[in-house]
């Protein structure tokens, strides 16, 4: 607590009237007040009459939700910290929660072990929020398109950065491994922002030659290049007023870099062929699945770009990281390809289940789509077995895997390294990770000595 001098007030506001009671005892501290409530209407009321530092509410409430009583809160008592609990949070839940003001939203089956911690950083951080100027923040009316699936820490921790970068201009670069959704938090952040009136504009540096590629995002004039029947405006001027999304910039040649730079700097560019400054207002995203920082020090990607554009950086977890969402994105990949093919209802069998939260995704969220739409596509029964599910191999014993992540390892490895120690290095500290930093698990694993791996990692 900032003060220990100053009891602090949480308020508990949660239907379930066993919560209640556990959630008192559970973080029950010296110099703590805790008030209940079973309703979101009674807690209004005790903000109305009590200096609450710090509210922890249930979205699923009566007469009106969790979601309405943050909005509430944040006009009523801008001192105030919310932490929402649910079942299982949507991604538009999040984003918005996160965008009126939510110090965070936690699902009610991980509380045991996150709400204790989430509590004090918010009693922590209490002081600091009493005396901001905060105002009230309108939830968006629109439905989103963006279908996010995840219930991960992970993945709701990069829905919370989606709702706090939305409303600003700032360029953002979303880094992660090919497959994991990098345009999906992209046009999150287009459509949870005022630009969304307009369509964002979306180009993959990678997939364009050179010689076409400063065409395709600067436009060109008449007989600049053979070709060049025409003018055309490029999707600079295109997006003006819009989002522009560079996928995999990592990919961009350093002449066109240079360009783009000019754009980030003051807005100004010219086409093709042409001597006339057109000025544009466009937000950036970027996205790579490139190490830009090594690219850097490679030559390749050109320094003052990668600051520009790394003003605010999402990174995507992959999906073997977070294995909880596999259950959920299946049965919503399920559903969208029976729907769309017209098939019967085809449901997944919970050894079938056991079978995908099993297997590695080297090719993260996008092989799991494929994966389940041969299953559907080969389906003999409306019910999926280990055995429909076509995998292709045993999880773990791969050779082709294997290979796929040696390969991965390399590639990324700096050139001025010597290989096989950074590999090694790379690999003690993964484990150490996964061991939660506990060095005699990650010994145990490694079958080194806890002291070898403190001096690995060291160099």
């Amino acid at each position: 607590m900032p003060d220990p001098s100053i009891e602090e007030t949480l308020l508990l506001v949660d239907p379930d009237l066993d919560f209640l009671e556990w959630a008192t005892k559970h973080l029950a501290a010296k110099d703590l007040r805790i008030l209940r409530c079973d309703n979101a209407a009674n807690a209004l009321k005790v903000i109305e009459k009590t200096a609450v530092s710090v509210v922890v509410a249930a979205i699923e409430m009566e007469p009106f939700d969790g979601m309405e009583l943050l909005a509430r809160v944040v006009q009523q008592s801008p001192h105030t910290l919310v932490i929402l609990t649910t079942g299982f949070p949507t991604t538009g839940q999040i984003i918005e929660a996160t965008q009126c003001g939510a110090h965070d939203v936690l699902r009610k089956e991980s509380l045991a072990f996150e709400l204790r911690v989430v509590v004090e950083s918010a009693l922590q951080t209490q002081e600091e929020r009493r005396t901001a100027d905060h105002t009230s923040a309108e939830l968006p009316k629109h439905d989103s398109r963006v279908k996010m699936i995840g219930v991960s820490r992970a993945l709701q921790e990069v829905f919370k950065l989606v709702g706090r970068v939305a409303r600003s201009d700032a360029p953002v670069l979303i880094a992660g491994e090919s497959g994991t959704g990098k345009e999906l938090v992209a046009k999150a952040i287009h459509e949870y922002s005022p630009r969304r009136q307009k369509e964002m504009m979306t180009i993959n540096c990678g997939a364009i030659p050179e010689n076409l590629l400063e065409s395709e995002l600067f436009g060109h004039e008449k007989g600049s290049f053979t070709g060049a029947i025409a003018r055309r405006a490029g999707r600079f001027e295109q997006a003006d007023g819009s989002t522009l999304f560079l996928d995999e910039i990592g990919d961009m040649p350093l002449s066109i870099q240079v360009k783009l730079l000019r754009v980030l700097q003051d807005g100004s560019f010219s086409r093709v062929g042409s001597n006339e400054t057109i000025t544009t207002d466009v937000r950036i995203i970027a996205a790579t699945h490139k190490n830009l920082a090594d690219e850097v020090t490679a030559g390749r990607f050109r320094e003052d770009l990668y600051y520009r554009l790394n003003v605010v950086e999402i990174r995507i977890p992959p999906l073997r990281e977070r294995l909880e969402d596999v259950p959920l994105l299946a049965e919503f990949f399920l559903q969208r390809i029976t729907k769309k093919n017209g098939m019967a209802r085809i449901r997944l069998s919970a050894e079938a289940i056991n079978t995908l939260q099993s297997h590695s995704w080297p090719g993260n969220v996008r092989e799991l789509e494929n994966t389940i739409a041969r299953a559907c596509a080969l389906a003999s029964s409306n019910v999926l077995l280990p055995n429909d599910i076509p995998l292709a191999s045993a999880p773990g014993k791969s050779p082709a895997l294997i290979a796929s992540a040696i390969d991965q390892l390399i590639n990324s490895a700096p050139t001025e390294e010597d290989l096989l120690p950074w590999i090694t290095r790379e690999i003690a500290g993964r484990v150490v990770e996964r061991a939660d930093g506990d060095f005699k698990k990650a010994s145990t694993m490694l079958n080194l000595p806890a002291t070898e791996i403190r001096k690995l990692l060291s160099k």
